[in-house]
């Protein structure tokens, strides 16, 4: 019995080292060989040492592969190798984003080939959230295929793009029947011409005003495509982003009305659904992390397909620019005044000083509290870097009208006077949903360069973050559950069989890094740093990356629906 379980371990022991027949090719010489790695494959599992052999672009053996040759090879030696990264809410592009600008859809090789994105170790975006796409999908995809990208992208269609497609400018009201049977038909359109599904931005235009009903029935267009639907929900704490209690009604959607849409969204149209940068904000909301994940834990357990994807930060805000000041107090279409000049305006009437009022409390409550808004720029120097709070104990005010003297005494143009940032979450919700099985990691950023000026640190460091910080520093999970919330997990959510593991006969997408190094480096103060660690990132078996340095290359590719997207024409 003995001798019969070790010659199966000899047989299955070399069936594991020696280098594959796969593609009937020359099995001792590869395009690339990464030697010697500790390789964490993207499942969860523990890592463990091998080789890997690279041939047109696909893994073709994982082993070792003594003797054997390449073009190329990387040595591994004391590192980490894992699938490529895979950001399932970016902002690389989208239907806002100008041509030639920050997107991707650009002949600047400064964007075109991400180099915030791949230098962290992003080797696939999914782009077009929000709601918002170009349209149509097919011109989008033969831009981006014609002149060359850096990651991998994946394009949704925006189901606020079909929306007002359909309904122009009268959008402010549910839409009828004939309407969606409309919406329907563009999501199909989209479909075929290679979207991988729906984003929504229901706190937007024109999604706010779409019922749930709408939302289900154009989801229902995805599940012949395999598609998902990812949604920017209308609430990501006690209220919308629109919300001003001095102006609207009490009584708007929370969080978890929210996640119950999504959920709903999912369980009548039977596709895969996200709810999108899953958060917990305000002050006064700290805590509801549990109730939102029991919610979805639940519908999970039913049979829904239900998931959410976090950017690692206790941060939200594209430019770091949180406005406290509501914006019908400082400007209107019938005054032509800069905002200090409006706001003093406002402030002379007494009804209106004290909507004013309430509103900022609403709002710094909302972003925090006062202690956890940070001045960031400012004309006075000696205030940078102190939060509202110990400015406004300094001059003896509360916090409320120290706001508004930051915009009566800063840059009178500026709305705000000057740039401030609210950390309106709690660390211990990011780490809640860190720790949920079912959380995606993902940016909500796009493409950076330091002319672009201030900029979330997410854009640079969302993924080295997830692993330093949320792993390897809190404890939230496992580093092996971090790589798999970056990897395996996002590729499943996309429908993805051949990304997200080291697996052979997978793309070859790989990230190299130096588990005593990764980190984020970006700042709040110097947001345009890239991350420490990462050695090398392969797109297609191509170098992104290079020991270090960014090598401005272009080995993505467009990645359509796998029941859809016949080629661009």
């Amino acid at each position: 019995m003995k001798q019969t379980f070790w010659i199966l371990a000899l047989v299955l022991g070399s069936a594991m080292v020696a280098p594959s027949t796969v593609f009937g090719q020359d099995t001792n010489s590869f395009d690339l060989i990464v030697r010697g790695g500790r390789v964490l494959d993207g499942t969860g599992n523990p890592w463990f040492r091998a080789d890997i052999g690279v041939r047109d672009g696909r893994i073709v053996t994982i082993g070792m592969l003594t003797g054997a040759t390449a073009d190329q090879v990387i040595d591994a030696t004391g590192r980490y190798v894992s699938p490529g990264f895979i950001d399932i809410h970016s902002h690389a592009d989208d239907g806002s984003a100008r041509i030639g600008g920050s997107t991707i859809r650009t002949d600047s090789i400064h964007r075109k080939t991400a180099p915030n994105v791949v230098s962290q170790g992003v080797t696939t975006v999914v782009v077009n959230h929000d709601g918002r796409s170009p349209w149509p999908i097919r011109d989008q995809r033969a831009i981006l295929e014609e002149q060359g990208i850096g990651p991998n992208v994946m394009l949704m269609v925006g189901h606020g793009t079909v929306r007002r497609e359909v309904m122009g400018d009268d959008f402010r009201r549910p839409s009828t029947d004939a309407e969606v049977q409309q919406m329907q038909s563009l999501v199909r359109q989209a479909l075929e011409e290679g979207a991988v599904g729906i984003s929504a931005g229901l706190e937007y235009a024109p999604g706010r005003w779409s019922t749930t009903d709408e939302v289900a029935r154009v989801a229902e267009e995805l599940v012949a495509f395999d598609g998902v639907y990812i949604s920017h929900e209308r609430s990501e704490g006690a209220d919308p982003m629109w919300f001003w209690p001095s102006q609207d009604d009490p009584g708007p959607p929370t969080l978890q009305d929210a996640i119950m849409e999504t959920i709903e969204v999912g369980r009548h149209s039977g596709a895969r659904v996200v709810a999108s940068h899953i958060k917990a904000k305000g002050a006064h909301f700290w805590g509801s992390s549990g109730s939102a994940i029991q919610l979805i834990q639940r519908a999970r357990d039913e049979g829904v397909r239900v998931w959410a994807d976090q950017y690692p930060y206790a941060t939200s805000g594209s430019d770091g620019n949180t406005r406290l000041i509501p914006p019908w107090a400082t400007s209107s279409p019938e005054v032509d005044a800069p905002p200090a000049e409006q706001l003093r305006m406002n402030l002379a009437d007494p009804e209106r000083d004290a909507m004013v009022r309430q509103d900022i409390a609403h709002e710094i409550r909302r972003r925090g509290g006062a202690d956890r808004v940070v001045i960031f720029e400012y004309p006075r120097e000696e205030w940078l870097g102190k939060n509202l709070q110990e400015v406004a104990n300094e001059r003896g005010v509360d916090p409320v009208q120290m706001a508004i003297d930051l915009q009566l005494e800063g840059d009178p143009e500026r709305r705000g006077g000057g740039r401030l940032r609210g950390f309106s979450m709690s660390e211990a919700d990011v780490e809640n949903y860190a720790a949920q099985p079912w959380v995606a990691t993902a940016s909500d950023g796009g493409i950076a360069v330091e002319a672009d000026g201030s900029v979330h640190p997410r854009y640079y460091g969302t993924f080295p973050r997830k692993i330093r910080q949320y792993a390897m520093t809190a404890g939230a999970l496992s580093v092996e559950a971090a790589i798999r919330s970056q990897t395996s997990l996002p590729a499943r959510i996309m429908g993805m069989q051949d990304r997200g593991e080291i697996r052979v006969g997978n793309w070859a997408d790989l990230v190299v890094f130096d588990m005593e190094t990764i980190a984020d480096e970006a700042t709040f103060f110097d947001p345009h740093q890239h991350a420490s660690g990462i050695d090398h990132v392969i797109v297609n078996g191509h170098f992104a990356v290079e020991n270090g340095e960014v090598l401005y290359t272009l080995p993505g590719r467009v990645i359509p629906s796998r029941r859809g997207g016949r080629p661009a024409s």
